[in-house]
């Protein structure tokens, strides 16, 4: 029997022992539809370990593009001052709180006058067009100055308390209200606030369902004005959008500040299981496989039932038959979970996650079983290299790496430059608005005399040089190396392990022939051969994602003015791209296979990995998604697992057992934590797998390709697995 160049499957014959052959490829294998013919070297035992350095051309590309970086970054700390960020800044351009300097007790920004913070050059300045000072402490009551004026005659202590507000401080109250409203000295006047973040903010309450400050409903501006507190708290907003977030991140805070020691013995709980499911899958792959599933199904299933559970007990409350729709936003999220539609969603969304798993389950039962053979091969491999379990803490030091210096390049480059203050007047109807002042001499100048009420205020930093006028530009390139350096060190990853894996592979006599330190070696070679090549390929994803990261900005920034044709092109091109960048994705981690076993440049590598898929284009069916659903549902399972045990403990429902943290706001906030960052820790332990699965799945199509089984031309793969993929073989062919 001979086997046809350009199928998806090898044809294999059943001999009389039971054992499995395939015909002799010969020493060319040549395609019609995927590539020249390939030349095979006879005496090939494993990772090549003669190379040479491939894309070099690239790899100094890169070099000089991270000299560049950190050029650039010791530029943004030259000129950067992060201060500007950590500190609020007053009408004059100077740090509430900053050590060293008359402010440094001075640590809350206070504003003048909230209500002109609804005034329309907000919007186009980003400032509020009042003066703005730093003071020790915010007001706790109510106060105009004209009352503290007359009363200061009687009792002094009232200018004591009201200076702290002023400008400057003084012996005693000598201006006039008219005087005092040119000059801008003094707030007109004052009302209960509070901090947050690090700014005054009115100390809004409810009171009987409507909403107070200070026990008041209505209250005096200073301006002789009766206000509403609607109308304060709509000011308040034009300061700052997240106003109405308070009450839930004090809620947040306190809950992690209770949870804290819960959320670290739950991410260390599934750090222990998931390192527990990797050494079981070694001697127990197909049972462990049922225990995935099973757990799975089971976790699923309880969540129907609680979902249930829960619309069940909503039954006949007021208002649970509202829809998500009907209330709106709102900023308490319990109010979402006293609806019947929210735990009616939950449950259909649970109960079609256990079908597709079912039905999964049904259908994929014979692929499944190349699976858990793989997995058994993968456990092996592992066992002989647990080196490699340890691998992914070092991708994580060098991500974060990369993600600080990335933060701390961005902090200082949007902080360079020298304060630039503007004209800013509380009405808006000021010719010389916005334009560029000295507020040491402003009133002084033409512009105060013609806009009376008009201030010079801090706007933003920057400057004329060169450099300031490209911190945009700068910004760019900032995020551009970051998602290059990113997708390197992920492909280092890959390529390192995939090299590790590989030389399991290739040893005939495991673990006999197993080069030593094959994590080590294999890191070394990527780094001195091969850096250029990974520095590719992460070149092509990294401009991917840059790409949809303009888009996903152009549409965010033109969702007002877009038409619906418009929109539909962004969708359409933001969907492409999406599809693009996982197809690389899949193409270069397959490509880092091929460059840690020949040592080839990346474009050769790429194109003979893909010459090889599409060769078993039906083996990559099965094994590619299969695997990846199998090991998936282990990170569930962990995930899912520790999610139940904190649900139980945050919801105080066993506490029989462990008595748990008590008086959450929201228990969903370190529950959410536990489940996001179990899943988290599950990922980087079967990243391992998956990569171990890839390369010796690649290695066993080359393996094929190369040897027939003969004394001469030997199998690398175990016995088990042949003898699984020849029972596929036959099955398939039938089909």
């Amino acid at each position: 029997m001979s086997r046809q160049a350009g199928s998806s499957w090898s044809s294999w014959t059943l001999g009389k022992s039971g054992a499995s052959t395939i015909e002799p490829p010969g020493s060319d294998l040549e395609d019609e539809n995927f590539g020249s013919p390939r030349t095979f070297d006879p005496d090939f035992k494993g990772p090549v370990a003669d190379r040479s350095c491939t894309d070099v051309l690239c790899c100094i590309i890169f070099i000089l593009f991270i000299i560049g970086y950190i050029l650039l970054g010791l530029m943004a700390w030259v000129h950067g001052d992060p201060r500007r960020v950590a500190y609020p800044t007053d009408s004059n351009g100077h740090f509430c709180g900053q050590k060293g300097t008359p402010n440094e007790n001075k640590t809350i920004l206070f504003y003048f006058n909230l209500f002109s913070c609804t005034s329309p050059s907000l919007l186009v300045n980003l400032q509020c067009p009042t003066t703005q000072i730093c003071v020790s402490k915010c007001p706790e009551k109510f106060l105009t100055y004209m009352e503290m004026y007359f009363m200061y005659r009687t009792r002094e202590n009232y200018w004591s308390y009201y200076s702290q507000f002023c400008k400057a401080a003084s012996a005693k109250p000598v201006k006039a209200f008219t005087q005092l409203l040119l000059d801008d000295d003094c707030p007109t006047a004052i009302f209960p606030s509070r901090p947050f973040l690090q700014r005054c903010f009115p100390d809004f309450s409810t009171k009987n369902g409507l909403l107070t400050i200070g026990n008041k409903t209505t209250f005096n501006d200073g301006s002789g004005k009766t206000r509403n507190v609607v109308e304060l708290r709509a000011a308040a907003n034009g300061v700052n959008k997240i106003l109405d977030a308070r009450a839930i991140g004090m809620k947040v805070f306190e809950d992690y500040a209770t949870t804290w020691y819960w959320i670290l013995i739950g991410l260390t709980i599934a750090m222990l299981l998931s390192w527990m499911f990797v050494i079981l899958l070694r001697v127990t792959a197909g049972f462990l496989f049922w225990v995935f599933i099973l757990g799975v199904i089971g976790i699923l299933a309880y969540g129907i039932w609680h979902c249930y559970q829960e619309y069940s007990k909503l039954q006949g409350k007021p208002n649970s038959h509202l829809s998500i729709y009907n209330i709106g936003i709102q900023t308490d999220i319990s109010m979402y979970f006293q609806l019947k539609q929210t735990w009616f969603t939950f449950m259909i969304i649970l109960a079609i996650l256990e079908v597709i798993v079912i039905v999964m389950l049904i259908f994929l039962r014979d692929r499944i079983r190349v699976s858990i053979a793989l997995l058994k091969e993968g456990s092996k491999a592992i066992g002989y290299i647990p080196s490699t379990l340890i691998y992914p803490v070092l991708t994580f030091i060098f991500l974060s790496i990369c993600i600080s210096y990335w933060a701390v390049t961005a902090v200082y480059l949007a902080t360079s430059g020298t304060p630039i203050y503007k004209v800013i007047a509380p009405e808006g109807q000021c010719e010389h608005e916005n334009k560029t002042c000295d507020p040491e001499i402003f009133n002084t100048t033409e512009i105060a005399k013609a806009c009376p009420g008009a201030h010079c205020n801090f706007a933003f930093y920057g400057g004329k040089s060169l450099y300031h006028q490209y911190i945009t530009t700068f910004q760019i390139v900032n995020l551009f190396i970051f998602l290059w350096l990113i997708n390197f060190v992920i492909a280092l990853g890959q390529c390192t392990l995939a090299g590790a894996f590989a030389s399991y592979y290739w040893a005939l006599k495991k673990p006999d022939d197993i080069p030593p330190h094959p994590l080590f070696t294999a890191f070394g070679r990527a780094i001195r051969y091969h850096t250029g090549s990974l520095a590719f390929g992460s070149l092509i994803l990294a401009t991917i994602q840059m790409v949809r990261l303009v888009l996903q900005y152009l549409d965010n920034r033109l969702k007002d003015a877009q038409s619906n044709i418009s929109r539909f092109l962004q969708c359409c091109l933001k969907c492409c791209f999406w599809c693009l960048e996982h197809v690389v994705k899949f193409l270069n981690r397959h490509a880092y296979v091929m460059i840690a076993i020949y040592g080839q440049n990346f474009c050769r590598s790429a194109r003979d990995a893909f010459n090889l898929l599409m060769r078993n284009v039906l083996k990559v069916a099965v094994m590619d998604r299969v695997t990846e659903f199998v090991l998936t549902l282990g990170k569930i399972l962990v995930a899912g697992c520790i999610g139940i045990l904190a649900f139980l403990l945050f919801t105080e429902r066993i506490p029989m057992i462990v008595e748990g943290p008590t008086s959450l706001n929201y228990y969903w906030v370190p529950l959410l934590t536990v489940i996001i960052g179990s899943y988290l820790i599950a990922h980087g332990f079967f990243s391992v797998y998956a990569m171990c699965i890839d390369t010796i799945f690649i290695c066993f199509l080359e393996d094929l390709e190369r040897n027939d089984g003969s004394t001469a031309r030997p199998y690398y793969m175990s016995q088990s697995l042949l003898k699984i993929m020849s029972k596929q073989s036959s099955q398939t062919k039938k089909q």
